[in-house]
């Protein structure tokens, strides 16, 4: 196995290609087995797409958009059109991917385009090591349900939801056939050496905490049966603001207050999966970024801009310690709301991933929500974590 990471501050499409397939020397290596490309809004993504098939010939092509921009080997780059790409080229491996629309029924769209990725790798029905996904915002739990009639709930599903620069739903994907606004992205990896991913939040309780008593969706109504808005500036000490007379975005407020279930106990200690308070309603609703139920308990969770720089490069060395002394190359997810918190601190992340993963090449993106496995348990989709999944070196 082989892997290359490229970053490419050109800022345009052609330039950026070029960049990429100079970096990746195609002429002297061929296609690559498997891209993952991942791109600002700043970038057009349509001419993206049509670009990334003519220049880097593979089939297995995955694309979606991240906040700002990109991280990687060579750095950070959000200002807006940055551009990276993470290729295998792995002839003792199989790779396939694709892509739907999420349509009415995005548990049904996942699951069909989990089957026809792994006709296109040349292994129908059969259990990849791992499942790369980008998936739209809104209904990301349908999309891991549907995921798992396919592949069991064993499987490593990590990935992250398509971001723009600002929630208003410029985020895009793409296969290697069609271009989406709403649509699910699948790549199956069945890579010839071992794979493995951390997935974790740069968070802590607080202490407080109360049970949903009413919700529809990923709409919060109530908690102990008071306004959802009402507990949550509470819980805060008024960091996360009411709404008066109109809704209004506490996304930015809340990205140091968000709320946690405990999934899984740890060696004793509660692994919590953080959803992402976004809008406060007139009536004491709450929006979302993830889903809750009924007699969930919430926890009130709190970070700082020092947890949320040191995390990722934690998340690394843990990653990279399952993976053993050596490592081929890495793939790393980190919440979009957190770089925007500490977007002035960012190089600091990526140095620390760096001090991390030494030499090997590795790709950064920056997500409206992270798909992952806790460990122990099974995939869930969550807001404001980090993921890092490491691709072992193949031992002499």
């Amino acid at each position: 196995m082989k892997i290359f990471s490229a970053q490419s501050t050109v800022g345009d499409v052609t330039g950026g290609l070029s960049d990429i397939v100079s970096q990746f020397q195609i002429e002297k290596l061929g296609p690559p087995d498997f891209v993952a490309l991942h791109f600002g809004v700043g970038l057009n993504a349509n001419g993206l797409h049509d670009a990334a098939k003519l220049q880097l010939g593979t089939e297995a092509l995955h694309g979606g958009s991240s906040c700002l921009g990109i991280m990687g080997s060579a750095g950070v780059d959000i200002g807006g059109a940055g551009l990276g790409a993470f290729a295998i080229w792995d002839k003792e491996g199989s790779y396939g991917t694709s892509s739907a629309d999420l349509g009415e029924d995005a548990e049904a769209a996942a699951r069909d385009a989990a089957i026809d990725a792994l006709e296109r790798a040349g292994r129908p029905d059969e259990i990849p090591e791992m499942i790369w996904l980008t998936v739209a915002p809104g209904r990301e739990e349908d999309v891991i349900a549907g995921l798992r009639t396919v592949v069991g709930v064993d499987t490593l599903i990590v990935g992250g939801s398509s971001a723009d620069n600002d929630v208003t739903g410029k985020w895009a994907q793409f296969g290697p056939d069609t271009l989406h606004a709403d649509g699910v992205v699948v790549s199956v990896l069945f890579p010839s050496v071992p794979t493995t991913s951390v997935y974790q939040s740069g968070y802590a309780p607080t202490g407080a905490q109360g049970e949903v008593t009413q919700v529809s969706g990923r709409r919060l109504f109530e908690i102990d049966g008071r306004a959802a808005a009402d507990v949550l500036s509470e819980w805060s000490s008024g960091a996360i603001p009411t709404a008066d007379g109109e809704a209004r975005s506490i996304l930015a407020e809340s990205t140091f207050w968000p709320l946690g279930r405990v999934t899984r106990q740890v060696a004793g200690v509660p692994f919590h999966l953080l959803a992402h308070p976004a809008v406060a309603h007139p009536d004491g609703a709450v929006d979302l970024f993830a889903s809750v139920s009924e007699g969930d308990r919430l926890w009130q969770m709190r970070g700082s801009a020092d947890s949320l720089v040191a995390r990722a490069g934690r998340v690394a060395a843990q990653a990279r310690q399952n993976a053993g002394s050596a490592v081929s190359g890495g793939l790393v997810v980190y919440c979009g709301g957190c770089m925007l918190a500490v977007q002035d601190r960012m190089e600091e992340v990526s140095a620390g991933i760096n001090a991390e993963i030494g030499d090997a090449p590795w790709l950064g993106v920056f997500t409206f929500g992270e798909q992952g496995v806790p460990a122990g348990d099974e995939p869930k989709h969550g807001n404001l974590m980090i993921s890092c999944t490491m691709f072992s070196a193949r031992e002499v």
